[in-house]
């Protein structure tokens, strides 16, 4: 799965709350146990902060999936 998240408004948002919306886990509590195993990559390297800033332009890889985080919204929406 390859996925862009838009921010909207937001400066950022969490990286729990970014898997949890992306539908990679069923829930935060999953996110947090999976970030914290070290599973998810940022950018290219392991992130273990369960609320790290995620902003736009980076990129999010958690089981074979990537996410895309830019700013602003969807213009197909």
């Amino acid at each position: 799965m390859h996925a862009t998240i838009y921010l909207e408004d937001s400066e950022y948002i969490a990286l729990c709350d970014l898997l949890k919306l992306a539908g990679l886990v069923d829930s935060g509590g999953q996110a947090k146990m999976v970030i914290a195993a070290g599973e998810v990559l940022r950018n290219g390297e392991v992130e273990t902060r369960k609320t790290a800033k995620i902003r736009g332009g980076e990129v999010i890889e958690y089981n074979e999936a990537v996410l895309e985080v830019e700013d602003g919204y969807d213009s197909e929406t």
